[in-house]
């Protein structure tokens, strides 16, 4: 019996499928037009060898890349900063990067809280790296970057 994604479970899809595209876009030199067309037509609900990919949200999706496009200079500085000086953004694990960048766009250009960023976007990180050691880095780095673009939602 399959039900509906309620709209939390479709962010969240929306999210996921964000990362893998910047980390897709970042590997192939793809334009985000490309990258976000072969998503819509190929993943969202997708079924692969029986296992059925979640449905995203594509609204939500478009909005995460584009803005994680436009905004790349200042979420790459932003999350610079969060790091320690001996790792630059460019020495991180390129799917930390798009991440970074995926919820760095949601902190500067989307209305989403601050906190639901955060918390999101360690759920993502545990798709990534299901051991866990990436989790604690990921809230560290984000909640500085979330600071930083909202200040007054802590």
């Amino acid at each position: 019996m399959s039900t509906t994604p309620d709209k939390r479970q479709m962010k969240a899809a929306a999210r996921l499928y964000a990362v893998q595209a910047l980390f897709q876009m970042e590997r192939s030199g793809q334009t985000v037009e490309q990258v976000i067309q072969e998503f819509e037509d190929h993943r969202f609900g997708a079924v692969y060898e029986g296992d059925e990919m979640a449905e995203g949200d594509p609204k939500h999706f478009r909005k995460v890349m584009d803005e994680a496009v436009n905004w790349q200079a200042k979420v790459d500085q932003m999350t610079d900063r969060a790091l320690v000086a001996k790792w630059p953004i460019a020495r991180i694990d390129p799917v930390l990067r798009a991440l970074f960048r995926a919820a760095g766009a949601e902190l500067v250009a989307l209305d989403t809280p601050p906190k639901v960023v955060i918390n999101e976007y360690v759920e993502v990180t545990r798709a990534f790296f299901p051991e866990g050691r990436e989790t604690k880095f990921v809230n560290a780095v984000i909640d500085h970057m979330a600071r930083e673009a909202r200040p007054e939602a802590f």
